[in-house]
């Protein structure tokens, strides 16, 4: 553990020298995506479960730039590292092995996932949309949803070895769980066999959270979206280091 820690440190250095031109377009698109749908689309919906339209899909964006940025990181940037930096090769050759790597990988996609996920929460608070104290645990939360968004993206690196190959992932994976997880319409609109896949979805169980938390209706029932989110992190564990060992031990 002590040296994925170490791994998590050497990110973050890197990290901070990029945070800027990271930053700025992670944060810009949930934002355009916010003003767009919230004020354009919403002043053509006077309600949505109870509240206006921008406050509806406002608590998804948070969720939703938090699941791009931890997928983003460890994907692309993740690939990168592998096949074009020989950063994991040069990783396995000092004390560091596979299982430390992904950890490393892991809590840097959780990290990420938080910052920008804190971000959108004060971009959102700064409009007017946070109703609720509860909030302040959001980043805290973000923790389960970033572990789970991590695992899944750094395992189908793992088992790639083009890049191009990422864009299936985005497409076919990604893009689904953005747009039927409840961000821009209730999932419960839907037909009632795509509401049950829901449920397999991790971004659905993240933003009911962080509506719930923005909003302030705090009910038993956001446990059960918690404990889906642990049960996932659980099964995927294993995943990304079964595929890295693979690829780097061959």
């Amino acid at each position: 553990m002590k040296t994925a820690v170490g791994i998590l440190k050497r990110h973050l250095i890197v990290f901070r020298r990029t945070l800027w031109s990271n930053m700025v377009l992670n944060v810009l698109e949930p934002f355009l995506y916010l003003s767009a749908m919230g004020f354009g689309l919403g002043a053509y919906i006077q309600d949505m479960g109870g509240m206006s339209y921008i406050q509806f899909i406002a608590p998804g964006m948070v969720s939703s730039a938090a699941m791009w940025a931890a997928t983003f990181e460890c994907t692309y940037s993740s690939f990168v590292r592998l096949h074009y930096q020989k950063t994991f090769h040069a990783m396995l050759a000092g004390p560091a092995t596979v299982t430390d790597v992904v950890i490393g990988e892991v809590l840097f996609g959780i990290v990420k996932n938080i910052v920008f996920g804190i971000v959108i929460l004060m971009v959102i608070a700064a409009m007017g949309q946070v109703q609720s104290v509860w909030s302040l645990l959001i980043p805290l939360f973000l923790i389960f949803p970033g572990a789970v968004f991590s695992l899944m993206a750094l395992s189908y690196t793992g088992l790639i070895n083009h890049i191009d190959y990422l864009n299936y992932y985005i497409t076919l994976v990604t893009t689904p769980m953005y747009l039927f997880a409840g961000v821009f319409f209730p999932v419960s609109s839907m037909p009632g066999w795509m509401q049950t896949l829901a449920w397999l979805n991790p971004l659905y169980h993240s933003v009911e959270v962080c509506r719930g938390l923005v909003v302030g209706t705090i009910s038993m029932v956001l446990w059960q979206h918690v404990i889906s989110l642990l049960i996932f992190t659980i099964i995927l564990a294993p995943v990304p280091v079964y595929f890295l060992r693979k690829r780097l031990i061959s």
